[in-house]
């Protein structure tokens, strides 16, 4: 129960349990599961996952008392307990993400993990519609659509490779099929595609609506690009959010210039950080939600592409995206803070505010630009 409170208090959530371990440590003899009033029972040495599992009826059974006659007492007491003090499973709750189940079991000998497994299938959601810019996207439809929601860089360090990961929102896709990549208006076809599980992964022959199939990248594809079977559906609601942190980025050997910008490039089409380039030159400045992302881009750029590189503090304090409807005021505004401006890895201008204040003044100059707090991922403002 302590474990419990401490998950809700940390990620204000609520925790639901569903199993309840009999035993603990050298004396774990298997679950309960609280709504089938059933518990399974662990063999000690069967590791299988698709192993057969001896199950016993009703927390009142009489075989528990003469086989667990220790634990099957402080059982019953702890299943009380967790009926009164936490949250009974609501279907309704957990699809909106406010309150989680809660198993119990044993990883490392595979026990427990199928009723994990058989939850998500009757509990998970199926398929939901998309929106996209023209309309939604109903998954039961029949010709195929997908977006990237992710690109991985190195999940094979040995050959340097890039992931971009899609999910299928409707129809059926098949190995070597013909798609249209609808941001840059061309048609491919891909005839290496993979699905994961854990670190494995295997050749996907085909994929239905609300699977995920991993594509290979070789840089023309981006967080948000749509692919469908010619119809332009550009998929929305994958926002990009203007970052609260900011350093400019050096490297201590200047032969590494060109590894430095490749690897700020696809970390940036990532989404592990924003990457700004001044319009009147001068440093890369990187763009961060959290001060760890800084951390975790050094490393990487260190482990991956071989850059020492170095951050330092810049005089950036936010930035916003900026379009306007007027050509002729935009230019202006261009030319008159072209100091203050900067282009993100998707092409879009962005202005780079030293301090509030000044973006609140900049603001009021300039009515008829707007400054933007968020922007969709491979969609140019």
């Amino acid at each position: 129960l302590e474990l419990l409170d401490e998950v809700e208090s940390v990620l204000k959530i609520q925790c639901a349990p569903v199993t309840w371990p009999l035993g603990m440590g050298k004396t774990f003899r298997g679950v309960y599961h609280l709504l089938r009033d059933e518990i399974l029972l662990f063999t000690p040495g069967e590791e299988r996952a698709d192993g057969e599992v001896e199950i016993i009826k009703g927390l009142d059974n009489p075989v528990l008392a003469e086989r667990f006659p220790l634990e099957i007492e402080q059982l019953r007491m702890e299943v009380e307990l967790v009926h009164g003090a936490s949250h009974p499973f609501d279907l309704e709750a957990f699809l909106a993400g406010k309150q989680t189940p809660v198993f119990f079991g044993s990883a490392i000998n595979n026990f427990g993990v199928r009723e994990v497994l058989n939850a998500l299938l009757d509990w998970a959601p199926a398929p939901r519609e998309r929106d996209a810019t023209v309309r939604a996207v109903n998954p039961n439809e029949q010709p195929f659509s997908g977006f990237v929601f992710k690109i991985q860089a190195n999940m094979d360090p040995a050959h340097r490779d890039r992931i971009a990961f899609l999910r299928v929102c409707s129809g059926h896709f098949e190995r070597g099929m013909k798609m249209k990549h609808l941001r840059i208006g061309k048609e491919i076809r891909v005839s290496s595609v993979v699905t994961f599980m854990a670190s494995s992964r295997e050749q996907a022959e085909e994929a239905y609506a609300g699977d995920i199939i991993g594509l290979p990248n070789h840089g023309n594809m981006q967080i948000g690009d749509s692919f469908s079977e010619g119809e332009v559906l550009q998929f929305t609601g994958i926002p990009y959010f203007a970052p609260d942190h900011f350093q400019s980025v050096r490297i201590r050997n200047p032969m590494k210039v060109k590894q430095l910008h490749k690897g700020l490039q696809q970390l940036g089409e990532e989404g592990a950080v924003q990457v700004f380039k001044p319009v009147d030159g001068g440093d890369l400045i990187l763009g961060a939600v959290g001060m760890l992302q800084f951390d975790v881009v050094a490393s990487r750029l260190q482990g991956e592409y071989g850059v020492d590189a170095m951050f330092e503090g810049c005089s950036v304090n936010t930035a916003r995206w900026v379009t306007c409807d007027d050509a002729k005021v935009f230019a202006d505004f261009q030319k008159a803070l072209s100091h203050n401006l900067a282009i993100d890895a998707a092409g879009n201008l962005a202005y780079l505010a030293p301090n509030s204040v000044n973006l609140q003044l900049t603001q009021e100059r300039w009515p008829k630009v707007v400054f933007h707090t968020t922007r969709e991922h491979a969609v140019k403002l």
